[in-house]
C-alpha cells in the first residue's frame, strides 16, 4: 500500500512549531517518520505546471514530457480513462467556476463542486454543437471533465485546475494568438451557461455556478510508461487548511486521518509514505528502528530535520 498525503510538508516556518503536536496529533503517523528513510524530489509547479501530488502520479506513471511540455500536460492521458490511439495527444477541459478576485480572477476546480452527472450532461449538450462549428471536437470523458479534440497544430502552455485554483487564473491564461481560438470559444462558453437552467438551480441551492471551462492535457498516453500503480490512497484532507494556513485546522485534519487511516494500520506500516508542500515531495519508506540505534545522539529527533529544516 502507498498513502499520499498532499498537503503534510508545511513551509520550514510553521513545520518547526507544529512539530511540537505532531505526536499527540498522530502517534502512528508520528512513529513512521521516527522510523522512516526519507528521499526529497524538488516539485516546483512554476515549472511542472501541477502541484506537487499530480505530479507524483505523473512520475509513478513513468511520464517523460517531450520538448516544450511540462507535467502538467501528462495529465491529459493520465485523466482520460481508457484511450484507443495512444500516439494522439490526450486533452482535456475540466467544468469550473471562474469569479473576479482582488488579484484577477480566481477559479475553483471541479473536484468542490459538487456536479452531479445530470447537470454535466445538460451543460455538455448546450455547447458541444458551436464546438464544433469553432473546430474543436467535444466527448464525454466523466462527469467533471469532456475529452476535447483542439483543431490540429494547437499548442499551449497549460496548467492543472487544482494549481490554477490555489494561485490566480491570470497568471496561466494564456494571451498570445496561438489560444486566441480557445480565448473566444471559453468566452461563448461563459455567455451561454450564464443563466443556464443548471446554473440557475444551483443558485437557489447556494451553489456556486458551473460558469467555465479550463483546458489543459496536449501529451500521448504513449509517454505514460508504467502500468498505473495498485492499492494507491490519496488523502486531501491537509491540504486546504496548508493552503488556507489555517493551522489549527491542519491540525484537526491530522487527528482525523490518525483516527480514520493510520491507527488502523498502526501494526502493519505502508509500504510508502508520499507527503507533498507547496514545492516539494518526500517519499518515505517506514521501516523499523534497531533497539540500538535509540540510544544514538539525536536518532529520535532525526525526523525534524528533514519534515522541519532549520534552514
Amino acid at each position: 500500500m502507498q498513502i499520499v498525503l498532499p498537503g503534510a510538508l508545511p513551509d520550514p516556518r510553521e513545520a518547526r512549531e507544529l512539530a511540537q503536536y505532531l505526536p499527540k496529533a498522530a502517534p502512528t503517523l508520528f512513529t513512521w517518520l521516527s522510523h522512516a528513510k526519507p528521499h526529497r524530489l524538488a516539485a516546483d509547479p512554476a515549472h511542472s505546471g501541477c502541484v506537487p501530488h499530480e505530479q507524483w502520479q505523473l512520475m509513478a506513471r513513468g511520464f517523460k514530457p517531450d520538448a516544450g511540455q511540462n507535467f502538467a500536460t501528462g495529465l491529459g492521458p493520465l485523466w482520460a480513462g481508457q484511450i484507443s490511439d495512444s500516439d494522439k495527444p490526450v486533452w482535456l477541459v475540466e467544468l469550473v467556476h471562474v469569479a473576479p478576485s482582488r488579484d484577477g480572477a480566481a477559479l475553483i476546480p471541479a473536484s468542490e463542486l459538487a456536479i452531479t452527472p445530470e447537470q454535466s450532461v445538460a451543460l455538455f449538450e448546450s455547447v458541444q454543437p458551436f464546438f464544433e462549428e469553432d473546430g474543436f471536437a467535444l466527448q464525454p470523458c466523466d462527469t467533471n471533465r469532456w475529452r476535447i479534440q483542439p483543431p490540429s497544430g494547437h499548442r499551449a502552455a497549460v496548467a492543472s485546475p487544482m494549481l490554477v485554483s490555489l494561485t490566480s487564473v491570470n497568471d496561466w491564461w494564456s494571451q498570445d494568438a496561438a489560444s486566441r481560438p480557445w480565448r473566444r470559444l471559453a468566452n461563448e462558453v461563459q455567455m451561454r451557461w450564464f443563466d443556464h437552467p443548471v446554473n440557475l438551480a444551483r443558485q437557489q441551492q447556494g451553489l456556486p455556478a458551473i460558469n467555465s471551462l479550463w483546458l489543459f492535457g496536449g501529451a500521448r498516453a504513449s509517454q505514460l510508461h508504467h502500468a498505473a500503480p495498485v492499492n494507491v490512497n490519496i488523502y486531501t484532507d491537509l491540504l486546504g487548511p496548508l493552503v488556507r494556513q489555517d493551522w489549527n485546522g491542519w491540525i484537526t485534519a491530522l487527528g482525523q486521518l490518525e483516527a480514520k487511516v493510520f491507527a488502523p494500520l498502526a501494526g502493519q506500516p505502508p509500504r510508502e509514505i508520499i507527503m507533498t508542500g507547496r514545492d516539494a515531495i518526500i517519499k518515505l519508506t517506514p521501516g523499523t528502528r534497531r533497539l540500538w540505534a535509540q540510544w544514538l545522539p539525536g536518532s529520535k529527533e532525526a525526523w525534524r530535520k528533514w519534515w522541519s529544516p532549520q534552514n
